[in-house]
């Protein structure tokens, strides 16, 4: 006898159902976050509540959205924070093109009323001016420039030096080995901000000065991931055999270590890219950093002390949020990276 045949199970399609509902919950966040936007009916802390519940809503609806589209779960929150890198860092490189207003002339800023209210998309001030009647706008993208240009100068020059050195320490060992350990740990042992305004209080406030200074916050943390890495590769069976048939020491570091070490340098040096731009801006608030009228995202917030936020909220607002999304981009990218190239398989 036959054994019957097995009902097939059909699976109910629930695209529809998921893009019905996000669509509703992604219209009824934007409609919940508008309103808490522009209403002064309710007092601050409850409008900022409002208007995070709604653009919490609004980011879930997208998600189900996607999820109906593609058929499978969607990291929303990762790709909207892609898309503001490449927004904020399209308009920080292209700057000097756009139609923006005076970022930094303080002199043509005379005829410029001052502190005048966002007018919003059209207007001659969309977010508004500052004291010296310099556009809020303009300075936000300027100071994006200036910010993230320093944190990428200093990453880089961090990530070259440390690695370098991370990587020949632990490939050397011996007496030099102790002694990079001995450097890099003295640095760790310094609070950073100390170090930061130590620096800040010599050194010229120029890019330049302000990078070489934060990229001595990145150089130990690099030595000692690259020290880390070059020794777990180091004892691989490939550089064993490299080295057997008679290939330097130079060889060695360049051709077989150097390919397995920079992954993880790299993934270290974005989630480091967001640590230096709020080192940055820190050193701009507190004064010893790019100095006004430059535009950075520290001395724009700074420029919202001694009552005036109560009075402007925009003036810190614009230049608190690009440094958020900024921020927290970068490490959304920096964290999906070490995902993909765990550094933390080598033992430090």
């Amino acid at each position: 006898m036959l054994a019957p045949e097995p009902i097939a199970v059909r699976r109910r399609d629930t695209r529809p159902v998921l893009l019905l509902t996000g669509a509703l919950l992604l219209a009824l966040g934007l409609a919940v976050a508008g309103w808490a936007a522009g209403t002064t009916v309710l007092v601050t802390l409850v409008r900022m509540l409002v208007l995070v519940a709604g653009i919490l809503a609004a980011i879930a609806g997208l998600g189900r959205v996607a999820r109906g589209v593609r058929g499978k779960p969607v990291d929303v929150v990762f790709w909207l924070g892609m898309t503001w890198l490449v927004l904020i860092l399209g308009a920080a490189a292209l700057a000097p093109l756009l139609p923006l207003g005076n970022a930094d002339d303080s002199v043509a800023g005379l005829t410029s009323p001052i502190f005048a209210a966002p007018g919003g998309i059209g207007a001659e001030h969309p977010l508004g001016t500052n004291n010296y009647g310099l556009d809020v706008l303009a300075r936000a993208v300027f100071g994006a420039r200036t910010s993230i240009l320093v944190a990428l100068m200093a990453v880089l020059i961090g990530t070259t030096v440390g690695g370098l050195v991370g990587m020949v320490s632990g490939f050397v060992r011996g007496t030099t080995d102790r002694i990079v350990g001995i450097l890099s740990n003295a640095l760790l042992a310094v609070p950073p901000l100390i170090l930061l305004i130590a620096l800040g209080t010599v050194l010229d406030p120029s890019i330049r000065s302000i990078a070489f200074a934060l990229s001595l916050l990145t150089i130990p943390s690099m030595v000692r991931l690259a020290r880390a890495n070059t020794i777990t590769v180091a004892e691989r069976e490939f550089v064993l055999a490299a080295r057997a048939l008679g290939a330097g020491r130079v060889r060695l570091l360049l051709r077989e270590v150097l390919p397995n070490v920079v992954l993880p340098v790299l993934s270290l040096a974005v989630v480091m890219i967001s640590v230096l731009v709020v080192a940055e801006a820190s050193l701009s608030f507190l004064g010893i950093g790019i100095e006004q009228p430059a535009p950075t995202w520290g001395n724009m917030i700074a420029e919202g002390q001694g009552g005036v936020m109560e009075d402007h909220p925009y003036i810190v607002v614009v230049p608190g949020i690009c440094l958020f999304l900024t921020v927290f981009s970068f490490n959304l990218l920096g964290e999906k990276a070490q995902k993909r190239w765990d550094p933390r398989a080598a033992k430090l």
